[in-house]
């Protein structure tokens, strides 16, 4: 787990693109395949997958993107504590050892307020130490944006930005209740690295 931390902490930019934070077996989420066909006619490219319900417990902050475009951007400073702390280790009943970005609660859209939460998945009905929130992500259809391969400061924010540029163009249909990122083993090797963003659509 040690070296994913410089990969984590590499990937703090991703705040000045915004965010938006999965289920079951293993850490990774239990998803069914669905055919992405809705009346909206989202991109056909981007895979659609139905997630189960699950919850995150971890710790949180309230911010925006226009905050986190400027020197006073909280996410880093979130990720920083997450690792300095060893809030991962203080989690209890965790499922794996994935570790979960959340974006939450928004309060309309990317322009809005949001809830970051950095945190792992646990059992349900976990309550969280103290510190801590527990956010239940809401199951539902997801989309699900795989980014490239390679150095994480690069391949999330790159990620984001196609992600704003489809929804820009109509091809992509945000519901704005939770989104979130996978860090998986994957995201081992900060200079080799891939993470899912997961989604929630209409």
């Amino acid at each position: 787990m040690n070296n994913r931390v410089p990969a984590i902490l590499g990937c703090c930019i991703i705040g000045l693109l915004g965010g938006r934070a999965i289920a079951a077996d293993g850490g990774a989420p239990t998803t069914k395949d669905k055919h992405p066909i809705t009346q909206k006619a989202p991109d056909a490219s981007i895979p659609h997958k139905q997630v189960e319900a699950f919850t995150v417990i971890g710790i949180a902050t309230r911010t925006t993107n226009a905050r986190e475009s400027g020197p006073n951007g909280v996410i880093p400073q979130q990720w920083q504590k997450f690792f300095q702390e060893g809030v991962l280790d203080k989690i209890p009943d965790k499922i794996g050892s994935d570790i979960y970005a959340v974006y939450t609660d928004y309060a309309s859209d990317h322009n809005g307020e949001y809830t970051f939460v950095i945190g792992a998945m646990v059992k349900q009905g976990t309550a969280p130490a103290s510190g801590m929130v527990a956010e239940t992500i809401p199951g539902g259809q997801y989309a699900v944006v795989t980014s490239e391969k390679g150095p994480l400061p690069q391949v999330i924010p790159a990620a984001w930005q196609r992600i704003f540029q489809l929804e820009s163009d109509g091809r992509l249909h945000r519901a704005y209740k939770s989104d979130f990122e996978l860090y998986d083993q994957r995201s081992q090797n900060p200079a080799d690295a891939q993470v899912d963003i997961y989604l929630g659509l209409k």
